[in-house]
């Protein structure tokens, strides 16, 4: 079972910061990327950002700027530093794996969620 373990979510003034991370345990052969996603009420699930084990990253348009992804590979990690945050960041950040496992098969794991609120 690959499970990805979100944390760092919570409640921030507009322009504040937060950083979250998600550490990825499991049977793993190769990760492909990793990357965050978030859902608003009453909206669809929408990448954030994204990035390759070889380090490429793609971010939404609204966040480019303000946002930055990073992952350390040793510790199946990733971060998603957050900075100027606004009231319409606030949703539920997910953490997306993309890995390949032992019998070659393409695979996607999700984890929980962890809430990040935007106070105006």
């Amino acid at each position: 079972q690959v499970q990805p373990v979100e944390s760092g979510g919570g409640l921030v003034q507009d322009g504040g910061s937060l950083r979250l991370s998600c550490v990825v345990s499991g049977s793993i052969f190769r990760i492909i990327d990793m990357g965050w996603y978030r859902q608003a009420p009453g909206k669809q699930r929408e990448l954030v950002a994204a990035i390759t084990t070889g380090g490429s990253t793609n971010y939404a348009d609204s966040v480019k700027g303000r946002f930055t992804i990073s992952r350390d590979n040793a510790k199946n990690t990733v971060y998603l530093q957050m900075n100027s945050l606004k009231p319409e960041d606030t949703a539920v950040y997910y953490c997306n794996l993309r890995f390949r496992d032992y019998w070659g098969q393409l695979r996607d794991a999700w984890g929980q969620g962890t809430q990040v609120t935007v106070s105006s």
